[in-house]
């Protein structure tokens, strides 16, 4: 019980984020024709937020479904990168565990588990993982439920300022991993060239390629190897600071 109250503890700032998101979807998937099940469905089992909303709007637009489909697989390929950073730590997990966990994993789920998850096989410790994963499903799920049932009292989801939320959760848990000097330069590396991609016409791939620049820049320049090195020798200067490579 005490990992389980830690895990939705964890999640609360990603409740926060979800809710209003999921609101969001849930709208705008009923205005581009999607039956209120097949709203629901999809928060349940594709669990995909941006994939979600990119989704709904090819659907609406009348898109085929093998643009649909490659277009958000594109956009999550990201995930290959979060599981490789995270696949050290759960290494003595078994195979269903980590099937679930992988289903459940989310960028703001990654964010949180990259910082606390240390490949530990204690059992409040996986029961925190999974209750965090389990509350930010569930919050998602809600709030596209809420925004499915909520679809005919608006209009127009954009002025309520509802695609704010996303970006907002995003800022509040990335300013608690920039506990080292590494880290807050792989943040303002990866936003510059997330920017410059997106303006230079790179499309969706711009996360993606700005998260695979700015890794092997720090990896490479003299801050990353420091914050490593310090960590490895236990000084406060190097706190967390594996988590950047």
């Amino acid at each position: 019980m005490q990992g389980i109250g830690e895990g939705v503890r964890r999640a609360f700032p990603i409740v926060l984020g979800y809710v209003p998101v999921g609101f969001a979807f849930g709208v705008l998937a009923l205005k581009s024709g999607i039956p209120a099940w097949g709203a629901l469905a999809m928060s349940l089992f594709v669990f995909a937020g941006s994939g979600q909303l990119i989704a709904v709007g090819l659907i609406g637009g009348g898109a085929p479904l093998a643009s649909v489909v490659l277009t958000t697989f594109v956009v999550n390929l990201r995930h290959l990168l979060m599981s490789a950073a995270l696949a050290p730590r759960l290494r003595d997990w078994g195979l269903l565990r980590q099937a679930l966990f992988s289903a459940e994993m989310t960028d703001e789920t990654f964010a949180v588990h990259v910082s606390t998850l240390r490949g530990e096989a204690d059992d409040p410790s996986r029961a925190a993982v999974f209750a965090c994963n389990v509350t930010a499903h569930a919050a998602w799920v809600g709030g596209s439920a809420l925004g499915v049932f909520c679809s005919t009292l608006v209009a127009d989801v954009r002025p309520l300022g509802l695609d704010y939320a996303l970006a907002a959760m995003f800022i509040a848990l990335l300013l608690p991993q920039c506990r080292s000097r590494a880290h807050l330069f792989a943040a303002l590396v990866a936003g510059a060239c997330s920017v410059g991609f997106a303006l230079s016409g790179a499309g969706r791939w711009n996360v993606m390629l700005a998260t695979v620049c700015a890794a092997t820049l720090v990896s490479l320049l003299p801050v990353g190897k420091t914050s490593t090195t310090c960590e490895e020798m236990g000084t406060p200067g190097g706190e967390g600071g594996a988590h950047a490579d």
